[in-house]
C-alpha cells in the first residue's frame, strides 16, 4: 500500500503562467489537488490474489458465503474490504441460481455481455480520501477505482454512488462492475449518510478503513461520531443502554441536500489521480500536466436508487461539463413540486405524481404493516379502523382497502403483491429520514422512535465485540432495528410496540402517526394542525425535505433512467414518471431525457428469485442503459426512444431466465409501448 499526503490546491486544476515571469513558453495547465480532500491512499491489487471488483473472491467466492475472518474480534482492513464487497455486492444483484448471475451479468461476463468460464477478476489502483470541510464532521468517503486496462488515449469514467444508505463499496455490483469491465476509471461516493456505527457505551467509532476506534483517538478521522459531549455520551448511555447511532440519520446535516455535489467531487477526485498517474511532469519537475479533462474524456454519470438519484442531481448541478451523460436505474429522486405537467397511464390522469419520499413513505408506513398481517396479529389493521382511517369488517376487507389507499396514493396495481413485503424497508425509511431531514440530534427520539439491536422478545441488547468488530462489512447504512420507546410497558422493537393511545400490540402506530404528522403538518387523525413541538419538527422536516428536491434542468445532457413498473419502495408515478414531467418543463424540445419503464421489475432484484412468476431482474437494464449510452457518446448512436419495455415471468425459479425474459430495450419500439412526452404531458402506455 502506498500513501501520500498532498498538498491541497483550490480547484481541479490551475494555470501556470510562465509568460509573466518572463519566459517566452507557453502557459502550462497543472494538475492541482482539490482544497476539500483529505490524505489519498492508493493500493493497487494484482488481479490474481486480490482485485478491484470482487476482493479475490471472484464470481464463485461472491456466491457463497461470506469468508470467516482469521480473527473475528480484530479482522484487518483488507479483510473488512473483501466482506464489505462480498455483502454489498450481494445487496444490488440476485446471485441465486437460474438469477441471470454468471450467464447475463457478473463477474465472468464480458463487456460485450459474453459470459466466460472466469472468476472475472479485474487488476488495477484504488484510491480512497475523505471530502470535508475541515471540521472531520462530514467525511464524505469518495473512491476511484482505476483498471489495468485503463487507456488515457480512450479516457472514460463512470460514477458509482452508493445506493440505499450503503458505505463507498455500494455501487460496486451495478455501475461499478460495468465501468471497470470497459475499462472505465470508476468514481465512486458513500454520499456522506454511508457506514458509521457509533456505540455509546464505549464511544467507538468505524475509521476510514472500517477498523474500530475509540473517538477520542480517532479524532477528525472517524467515519461518523455524534455531536455530543462525554457528559451528555454517558447520560444517555445510562438512561437509554444499548442504543446506536449511526451516519445517515445522526449527522444532523441532511446529507441528501449534498449527494449531487458530492457525486461531482468524486469525479474530481478521478481526474485528479488520473492526471497524476498519466499527466506528464510539469516544468518545475513536480507538478503534473492535465492530460485528461472533459474535453477528451467521456463520463456518465450512474448507479440506482440513491445513488442514480445522486447521479441525475449531479448532472443538474454541474456547471463545469463534468458530466457527458447519465445512465440511471430505480432513482431515488424528488422532483419540485409542481403542476405544471400531467402523466397519465393509458390515458388515464395519474393523481399527484411527484410526491416526496418522506410524504409517501410515512404513508406506507402506516398501511404495509396492515397488509403484511395474518390472522391472529391484525393488530395494525383494527387499530387503523378504530382510528377512521380504514374500512372493513374483517381482515381481507381491511386489507384489501389498504391497497386501495396505496394505489391512491400513486402507487400502482402491479405493486400490490409487493406491498407486505417492503412493509419493513419503509419502516426504517420513515424513521432514518425523519432524523436525517430534521436534522435531529440521535438523543430527540423523534415520535419516540430510536435504533438498537433487539433480542427475540423486542427488548434492546448490546453489540457484541465481534458484532462491532465486524460492522463496516456487514452493515448497510441504517443499523440495528427501530425501536420504540413510548410502548406501554417500555421500550420495544416497534413490531413489538404497544400505542398509548389504544392499548394495542399495533406494531407501534402511534409513533407512525406521529412521522406522518411530520411529513404533512397536521394531526394524521383529527387533521387539525399541529401545534407546540411538533409543529416545530414539522417545519424542520419539511425544509429538509425542501433542501433536496430536483430540478429535472439536466442542462442538455443525454440521460437514460430504466425504472421497474413494480417497484413498491419507489414509485414509478412519484419518481422517474414525475422527473420526466417535470424536465419536459423545464427543458421542453430540447429535452434528451430518454424514460424506459420495465414491467414486472421491482426495486431489488432479489425478489425475481423469491416470486419468479411476478419479477425479472432490473439490473440488466442498468447495463443496457449504460451501453447505449456509452454509444451514443462515442459513435453517435441514435439513443433509444422512451418505451415500455415488456418482460416475461418465469414459472418457477428452477427456470433459467433468458434474453427471453428480459428483452432487449428497442431502437424502434412497437406503438403500443412507446412513452411520448407532448407539451407537458407525459403518456404511459398499459
Amino acid at each position: 500500500m502506498q500513501t501520500r499526503n498532498m498538498r491541497a490546491g483550490t480547484g481541479l486544476c490551475t494555470v501556470l503562467l510562465l509568460s509573466a515571469c518572463g519566459s517566452n513558453h507557453a502557459p502550462e495547465e497543472l494538475n492541482q489537488m482539490p482544497s476539500y480532500l483529505g490524505t489519498i491512499t492508493r493500493t493497487d491489487y494484482d488481479g490474481k490474489s486480490n482485485d478491484l471488483l470482487t476482493a479475490g473472491l471472484g464470481k464463485t467466492g461472491l456466491a457463497a458465503a461470506a469468508p470467516a475472518y482469521a480473527n473475528a474480534e480484530s479482522p484487518t482492513p483488507l479483510e473488512l474490504r473483501r466482506n464489505a464487497i462480498h455483502a454489498n455486492y450481494r445487496a444490488v444483484l440476485d446471485i441465486a441460481a437460474n438469477s441471470g448471475y454468471g450467464t447475463l451479468y457478473g463477474p465472468n461476463v464480458d463487456a460485450a455481455g459474453n459470459a466466460g468460464s472466469g472468476e472475472g477478476l479485474i487488476a488495477g489502483s484504488e484510491y480512497i480520501a475523505y471530502a470535508d470541510d475541515g471540521t472531520g464532521k462530514k467525511n464524505v468517503t469518495l473512491m476511484v477505482q482505476v483498471p489495468a486496462s485503463f487507456d488515457p488515449d480512450r479516457a472514460c469514467i463512470v460514477t458509482g454512488t452508493s445506493s440505499g444508505s450503503r458505505g463507498i463499496y455500494g455501487a460496486i455490483g451495478s455501475s461499478g462492475e460495468w465501468g471497470l469491465k470497459k475499462g472505465c476509471a470508476v468514481a465512486y461516493a458513500d454520499k456522506g449518510s454511508g457506514t458509521g456505527l457509533y456505540v455509546f457505551e464505549d464511544d467507538s467509532v468505524n475509521l476510514q478503513n472500517g477498523v474500530r476506534a475509540g473517538r477520542v483517538a480517532a479524532g477528525k478521522n472517524a467515519l461518523f461520531a455524534p455531536d455530543l459531549s462525554d457528559a451528555e455520551r454517558q447520560a444517555w448511555a445510562a438512561a437509554n443502554p444499548n442504543r446506536i447511532a449511526f451516519k445517515h440519520a445522526h449527522s444532523q446535516q441532511n446529507p441528501e441536500k449534498d449527494w449531487g455535489k458530492v457525486t461531482l467531487q468524486a469525479i474530481e477526485l478521478a481526474y485528479y489521480v488520473l492526471n497524476e498517474r498519466y499527466g506528464v511532469l510539469a516544468r518545475d519537475g513536480s507538478s503534473h500536466l492535465l492530460r485528461l479533462t472533459p474535453k477528451n474524456t467521456i463520463t456518465i454519470a450512474s448507479s440506482i436508487s440513491n445513488g442514480g438519484g445522486s447521479a441525475l442531481l449531479a448532472a443538474e448541478q454541474d456547471t463545469r461539463g463534468l458530466i457527458s451523460g447519465v445512465a440511471v436505474s430505480e432513482p431515488q429522486v424528488q422532483p419540485a413540486p409542481s403542476t405544471a405537467y400531467s402523466v397519465r397511464q393509458g390515458g388515464v390522469v395519474v393523481s399527484g405524481p411527484g410526491r416526496a419520499l418522506f410524504d409517501y413513505a410515512t404513508y406506507a408506513a402506516l398501511y404495509q404493516p396492515c397488509i403484511a398481517s395474518v390472522a391472529g396479529s391484525a393488530g395494525r389493521c383494527t387499530a387503523l379502523v378504530a382510528k377512521g382511517l380504514l374500512s372493513g369488517t374483517d381482515l381481507a376487507q381491511q386489507q384489501a382497502d389498504a391497497k386501495r389507499r396505496l394505489q391512491a396514493y400513486g402507487w400502482l396495481a402491479d405493486s400490490d403483491p409487493l406491498q407486505a413485503a417492503h412493509a419493513g424497508t419503509n419502516i426504517l425509511v420513515a424513521v432514518t429520514y425523519a432524523y436525517a431531514y430534521g436534522k435531529f440530534s440521535v438523543t430527540d427520539k423523534v415520535c419516540g422512535f430510536s435504533f438498537a439491536q433487539t433480542d427475540g422478545t423486542g427488548n434492546p441488547i448490546a453489540y457484541t465485540s465481534a458484532q462491532k468488530a465486524a460492522s463496516f462489512a456487514a452493515q448497510n447504512g441504517i443499523l440495528g432495528n427501530v425501536v420504540y420507546e413510548n410502548s406501554v410497558g417500555g421500550a420495544k422493537v416497534y413490531t413489538a410496540g404497544v400505542s398509548p393511545s389504544n392499548g394495542l400490540a399495533d406494531q407501534s402506530l402511534d409513533g407512525f402517526l406521529c412521522l406522518r404528522s411530520l411529513a404533512t403538518g397536521r394531526d394524521s387523525v383529527s387533521g387539525t394542525a399541529l401545534q407546540g413541538t411538533l409543529a416545530a419538527q414539522s417545519v424542520r422536516v419539511r425544509a429538509g425535505v425542501a433542501e433536496v428536491q430536483a430540478t429535472a434542468k439536466l442542462n442538455g445532457k443525454p440521460a437514460i433512467i430504466v425504472h421497474g413498473r413494480s417497484d413498491t419502495l419507489i414509485p414509478v408515478n412519484h419518481a422517474s414518471r414525475a422527473y420526466v414531467g417535470l424536465n419536459a418543463v423545464g427543458e421542453g424540445a430540447g429535452s434528451k431525457l430518454r424514460y424506459i419503464e420495465v414491467t414486472h421489475a421491482n426495486h431489488f432484484d432479489s425478489f425475481s428469485s423469491a416470486l419468479p412468476t411476478l419479477i425479472v431482474p432490473l439490473h440488466v437494464y442498468l447495463n443496457r442503459a449504460l451501453d447505449a449510452m456509452y454509444a451514443h457518446l462515442t459513435v453517435k448512436q441514435a439513443l433509444p426512444p422512451s418505451q415500455v419495455v415488456r418482460t416475461v415471468t418465469r414459472a418457477d425459479a428452477s427456470t433459467l431466465i433468458t434474453n427471453v425474459n428480459v428483452p432487449p430495450i428497442a431502437a424502434a419500439p412497437a406503438a403500443g409501448n412507446l412513452i411520448s412526452v407532448t407539451g407537458t404531458v407525459v403518456d404511459i402506455p398499459n
